[in-house]
This record gives structure tokens, sequence and C-alpha cells, in this order.
């Protein structure tokens, strides 16, 4: 999942949406969950208490053994492995390392349930034993540290749960249920790649799509989610601030594009606070700013990267335009060369918009599987998720938010001047496995199997 562009912003702006008290309980919502939820749930149990040692050990193979966005190719074939001795028809190198496991059992819906691979180039520091040592090249070739900072090791981990108890329980249910493991989450770019590989016309369509996403500042044997707006669109934008170089003792000599990037800088942050409603989120943030060698050479130009976080179609066209504007004013009001100014579709996705009948009908199975003080309601975050790509065609989605930390942890960092909760995509991030585990195991077979009841 990608959320702001700095961890500074990532700390303070998650936490802001979901501490104290990590939401509100979720008002009861219609339809009633099937009667035989409850049932379900002591039979997934069952399955849960004869699997979950081995589950926590492949979540711990898992989270040693992370690989970068679009080089999953070793998760890829374990995940692969693992659910082709269930029984699934499985096709691996979907989308380039996306993996798809179908198991057909009669008549009724069909539900996708994804899991994403990748993880990201951070050095882990959790002390845990089964912690990450990998190192491996970037896209730029450099050497960093590799981590599941994001929570994938557990999605992955409750997707192969997921897959076992849908496997052993097929007298409990009827339809087809669609098992996607998706690489390249980090960068954006996977749900795309597997749709334009055919996902949707290679395999059966789904008549609901479902995902969850660790959270690392609720507790564990919870979850929550959003009715509607759940996660932003994002899109990633490069400019180019271009200028006339020279020494730096003559800068009248020159055009310094390092003074016209900061006038860059500044500039945009008009937009959000001059040119958007102020009732419609938005986000403009540069992450990276990289120009000149020495102290005493202004360059011939600067690189600025941006993240742009909107919700709504007409507000993204509108501050993709204002960017292009605002720069290019810029330039012509210092006499510098034209700029640069590129917007990457390869990393845009849409907002995440979850189906509102098909959440209330999951959240009624949570609360009765759970208990409705373990489910609550989640303000919509800026972060940004792929999953969205998923209700191409209208299928409708859903994805839920599973708590990942002792209750301990928790409740010592809701205390006045404690220190708080490492955040996604930090280098402290350690889920707790077990109970996790099993709360994303029970959430997710429960909501699918309440998708494809058995009509028998």
């Amino acid at each position: 999942m990608r959320l702001s562009a700095t961890s500074a912003i990532i700390a303070t702006t998650y936490a802001a949406l979901t501490v104290p008290g990590w939401g509100h309980p979720q008002a009861p919502a219609d339809p009633k969950p099937a009667a035989n939820v409850r049932n379900g749930l002591a039979r997934v149990d069952k399955h849960l208490d004869r699997d979950i040692k081995d589950l926590v050990a492949l979540y711990q193979h898992l989270h040693a053994n992370p690989e970068l966005s679009l080089t999953e190719t070793k998760t890829a074939a374990r995940l692969a492995g693992e659910v082709r001795k269930l029984g699934y028809e499985v096709t691996e190198k979907v989308g380039g390392n996306g993996v798809v496991a179908v198991l057909k059992n009669g008549p009724g819906p069909v539900v996708l349930i994804r899991t994403d691979m990748d993880a990201l180039p951070i050095v882990e520091q959790t002390g845990l034993p089964y912690a990450s040592r990998v190192r491996a090249k970037d896209k730029a070739g450099n050497e960093v540290g590799v981590m599941h900072a994001c929570g994938h090791d557990i999605h992955m981990t409750v997707w192969v749960g997921t897959a076992a108890v849908l496997a052993a329980e097929k007298a409990s249910w009827s339809g087809t249920v669609v098992l996607i493991a998706q690489p390249a989450e980090e960068v954006i770019a996977g749900a795309r790649m597997m749709l334009d590989d055919g996902l949707y016309k290679r395999f059966p369509k789904p008549d609901f799509a479902l995902a969850l996403h660790a959270d690392p500042l609720t507790p564990a044997g919870t979850v929550s989610y959003s009715e509607g707006l759940a996660l932003a669109a994002s899109d990633t934008v490069d400019v180019v601030v271009k200028g006339k170089g020279g020494h730096g003792a003559a800068p009248h000599q020159t055009v310094d594009p390092i003074v016209l990037a900061a006038r860059i800088i500044l500039d945009l942050q008009t937009i959000v606070s001059r040119e958007v409603n102020p009732l419609d989120p938005c986000v403009v943030t540069v992450g990276s700013i990289h120009g000149g060698t020495k102290h005493n050479i202004i360059p011939n130009e600067v690189r600025l990267q941006l993240t742009v976080r909107t919700t709504k179609t007409e507000v993204r066209d509108h501050v993709l335009k204002a960017i292009d504007r605002m720069v290019r004013a810029a330039a012509v009001s210092a006499r510098a060369p034209d700029p640069e100014v590129v917007v990457n579709l390869e990393q845009y996705t849409p907002a995440t918009l979850n189906d509102v009948p098909l959440a209330r009908r999951c959240g009624a199975v949570f609360r009765e599987a759970l208990g409705a003080d373990n489910v609550r309601d989640r303000r919509p975050l800026m972060g940004a998720e792929d999953f969205g790509r998923y209700s191409e065609g209208k299928t409708p989605i859903f994805m839920y938010f599973l708590g990942t930390v002792s209750r301990e942890r928790y409740e010592a960092a809701q205390k006045p001047g404690a220190a708080p909760l490492p955040g996604m995509h930090t280098d402290a991030y350690a889920p707790l496995p077990e109970p996790s585990i099993r709360t994303g195991v029970r959430t997710m077979t429960l909501a699918a199997m309440d998708l494809m009841p058995n009509g028998k």
C-alpha cells in the first residue's frame, strides 16, 4: 500500500485517522448475516486449530524472505505450490509474477479474493528472530534492505489459510473461488498488469472481489472498514525544472533552477489551499528534489518527484492541470527554458470505493463472528491501493482492515506521553502473527461463504 511520500507524513496522517479509539462500533446494517454464520465459525475454527502452526511458520518464512516489486518470483512459486496442493487449478505468471487459483464448486457466484506479494526497500529493525536480512538491488541498481513493512506477509498467509478452509468446506458453499496473488502493489502497477493480461477474460469474472489490509495501529482480533470511499486515487508526477548553469559566485549570468524549483514548490501548495474546494480531500506533496553537484556550481536542471492524492475525478483533473500550469508559468517568469512535466500513468491508481451493499453484508457477518465491539467504522485514508482497479466492469469490491497489534501494546500506546505504535512502511512494524492470522482467515472465509451460500 502506498501512503504519503515521506515516512513522517505516513505516521502522522495514519495515526490521526485511527488513534485514539480506532473508530466507532459499526451500527447494525441489513441484510442480516446468514443464520449459519456461527456454525460456519465453529467449522472454520476447527480447521484453524489444526492449521495454525503451519500458517504461522509460513508467515515467518514469508517475512524472512521478502522480494521487491516486480521480482516476486520465489514468493509467487511458494504461494502457487500451497494452493495447488489444496486442489485449486493454478495458473502462474499472469501479469508478470501474478498467480491465479480457481476452485469450482457447483453453480453460484464467483468470488475473487486477492492478496499482494511485494515488499519494500527498508532495512528491518524489529529484532525478531525471523527478521528479514535480505538485501537486493532496486531498479536504480542501488543495494537496499528488503522488508515486509506493509503487512503483505500477513495478507498472503491469510490468503493461504482461507484457501485451505474453503477447499475443506466445499459442502458448505456453492460457486467459484478465484484466488489471485498480485505482484507490484507497492508501485501500484500489479492490478493493472493482471487485468491487462486478461484476468477477467481468461478466468471466471467475479461477482464480488474481496481483500484485506493489515493495520499496524489497531488491536489483533478486530477489523474495521469504510462504506464507500476507503482510499484515495494516486498519481505520480515528475518535473524537470530547467535553467542555465554557471558559477555560484555569478548568479546574474545564470538562470538558477534551484531558486526556480523552490518557487514552484511553494506555488504548488496553493493548489490545495486556494484552488480546491476545502470539502474535497486532496494532497500535493513534493517528496523528492535533486539538483546540483557542488557548493559553488549552479546546475542546468533540478528534478522534482510529486505524489498527488485525490478522491474525485474532477479534482484530479484540475490538480494535474494546475501543476502543469504553475510549473510552466514559473519558468516563463524566470526566463527559463521550457520545463518537463510528466504524469506517470503506469503508476496511477483510482480511488478504492467499497461497494456499500457488499460492505454492509460483510460487516454483518463480521459482527456475528467477532462481536459488535470488535468491528469498527474507519475514516477514509489518503493512502492509495490498486485494489480499486478490480471494480472494472462494475464488479463490487470490498477491502477491510485487520488489526495486528496486541491489545496490551495498543492500550499502552493510548496513554498520555506514550510512544506511538510503529506505522506501515516503518522499519519497526511487527504484526502479532497468530491472532492476526486467525482473525483474517475467520473473517475472509466467512465473508466468502456468505456470498456463496449452498442452496442444498
